[in-house]
């Protein structure tokens, strides 16, 4: 099965930038891989082609979602009075897990499985929305250290890309 090689890019990104800051850049390139997927259904694109740009896209949401769950989450809670912003995240990561779950369980020729792809594209896309406009701006206001927040952000997200990299290898 091929598969692309996604680690350079959390390389590049592993600067010091702000916790906020990695996480819109990372929605911008779901959203970018998102609509590459599209484009390749557009044109009837192959199965190899399908399935090694669905893993990039599963790949890329489960460990962004690691990584906000793990340590962004949490301190956003700690530094908000909005807790309701922060479960509702929460449940939309439950929901985009099982949909990608789903979706690594077949294959590219199977029905729905185009369907899927593009809800969670559409869900994720609800998902950003949210937290770029509403939880976002109420965590730069706030006292959180984003700075900090997110070098330990970008050194674990090097980490679970590394533990994937090592998967995919086996």
């Amino acid at each position: 099965m091929a598969t692309r090689n996604t680690t350079p890019r959390v390389e590049k990104r592993a600067d010091g930038t702000d916790a906020v800051s990695l996480l819109i850049a990372d929605h911008k390139e779901v959203k970018q891989l998102f609509k590459s997927y599209d484009a390749l259904v557009d044109a009837d694109g192959g199965a190899e082609e399908k399935e090694a740009l669905a893993e990039e896209i599963c790949a890329m949401l489960t460990v962004h979602a690691s990584v906000e769950e793990e340590i962004f989450y949490p301190a956003a809670r700690e530094s908000i009075e909005e807790q309701d912003l922060i479960d509702e995240a929460e449940v939309e990561h439950a929901s985009a897990k099982d949909l990608i779950a789903q979706i690594q369980d077949m294959q590219p020729e199977e029905d729905l499985f185009d369907a899927k792809v593009k809800v969670l594209g559409e869900y994720i896309a609800h998902h950003v929305k949210e937290e770029e406009e509403e939880l976002f701006p109420k965590v730069k206001r706030s006292k959180l250290d984003l700075k900090s927040l997110g070098e330990e952000m970008s050194v674990r997200k090097q980490q679970l890309m590394a533990e994937l990299g090592a998967e995919q290898d086996a």
